[in-house]
């Protein structure tokens, strides 16, 4: 889905979803007052934050759209996260206030024995505003998936638990009515814990969107066997994405190549690379080069000496660059090491010296690469 069309999607889902919990707001506030009802008319301040938290989805979306400039020259996708943590703390709000209330409540009761009096007519509104009410989560979680939208999926997760939390007000509306008993700021309580566990869940995750996620194992291999299959790559390696927004990515990448080919051979190579992943990938990147000599018997019996004094390290998850220089004497190669090493740098100066002792002739540079995408 291109940008535009992806915006006018997120704008008219979260339209809909004003105009829904606007409706939802004015029959439950006339409930809530007709019958005295500290619960439904708490439950119609949350859904007008739900109201909100799709008019700072508009707002975010509009926002993130801007193209970029001096002062940002990456764009404003993450804004689209922000608009998340600022619904996140909606949802936190509203599971705030049904707790507070619920606890005014349950004081009132014991102080002045006050019970709220629903009429039958008050049941089977709140029972359509919680039909209504799930509906409309289940169309903003499907319209997150289709946009891909985070703020979209934070709404809809929102609405759910708003659908739960009606469902309880209207359990105190029936046992208040029916038996006569006092329940509805008790399930008040226990349904305001449950939206604050959501809050912080949608908070949680959009705060680890902005830190910076490992991207998709599946996505990573796509994109490194499509670099393997252009012409003249012998292995692609280091591969670093960063988000920018839906579909604007920055990265970078290294390629093995044989270390005999042209300056303009190496060019051609790399421009196929760049133009697969801004036309596939909706990714900017960079392409380094490593040039790789391992076909003569001499470079072998290096490299193999290498891969034997690695395997003893469980951490190592992979080993490439490796060049040698007979004239300036030096052994070049990286190791990509796991984030579950404590000690990277004292393994790199194990296997230094390790490689040293058998090539005594040569200088031994190894590079440090951190598992960005391999695992």
């Amino acid at each position: 889905m291109d940008e535009i069309k992806r915006e006018k999607e997120i704008i008219k889902t979260s339209f809909i979803g004003i105009i829904a919990n606007v409706l939802l707001v004015g029959f439950k506030a006339f409930v809530g007052f007709v019958a005295g009802s500290i619960s439904i008319i708490m439950d119609a301040l949350n859904n007008l934050t739900d109201a909100l938290s799709s008019i700072i989805t508009i707002i975010g979306t509009k926002l993130s759209n801007k193209r970029p400039n001096k002062k940002h020259p990456y764009g404003y996708g993450r804004i689209e996260y922000i608009t998340s943590i600022l619904i996140a703390a909606l949802i936190l709000f509203a599971g705030g206030m049904a707790i507070y209330e619920s606890i005014k409540s349950i004081i009132d009761h014991f102080q002045n024995g006050t019970m709220p009096d629903f009429e039958i007519y008050s049941i089977v509104i709140i029972a359509v505003a919680i039909a209504v009410k799930v509906g409309i989560g289940l169309f903003f979680r499907r319209q997150s998936k289709k946009t891909d939208s985070e703020a979209l999926d934070a709404s809809g997760k929102d609405a759910l638990f708003d659908s739960i939390l009606s469902s309880s007000t209207l359990v105190g509306m029936l046992v208040a009515k029916f038996a006569g008993f006092y329940v509805e700021g008790y399930l008040g309580i226990i349904i305001g814990c449950f939206i604050i566990r959501s809050g912080i869940e949608v908070l949680k995750e959009s705060l680890s969107s902005i830190i910076g996620n490992r991207f998709d194992k599946d996505l990573v291999t796509n994109i490194k066997n499509d670099i393997n299959q252009i012409e003249g790559v012998q292995g692609s390696f280091d591969l670093i994405l960063n988000s920018y927004g839906h579909n604007k990515n920055i990265g970078s990448v290294h390629i093995g190549v044989k270390d005999n080919l042209s300056s303009k051979e190496i060019q051609e190579i790399e421009r196929n690379i760049t133009y697969l992943m801004y036309s596939k990938y909706s990714t900017i990147i960079t392409v380094g080069i490593y040039a790789e000599n391992t076909n003569d018997k001499e470079s072998m019996i290096i490299y193999d000496g290498i891969l034997e004094a690695t395997k003893r390290y469980k951490n190592i998850l992979q080993i490439h660059g490796f060049y040698v220089d007979k004239v300036k004497k030096y052994i070049n190669f990286d190791l990509v090491i796991s984030f579950d090493e404590e000690k990277p740098y004292e393994i790199i100066e194990s296997i230094k010296e390790e490689v040293g002792k058998n090539n005594p002739d040569y200088q031994i540079i190894i590079n440090y690469d951190q598992d960005f995408s391999l695992s």
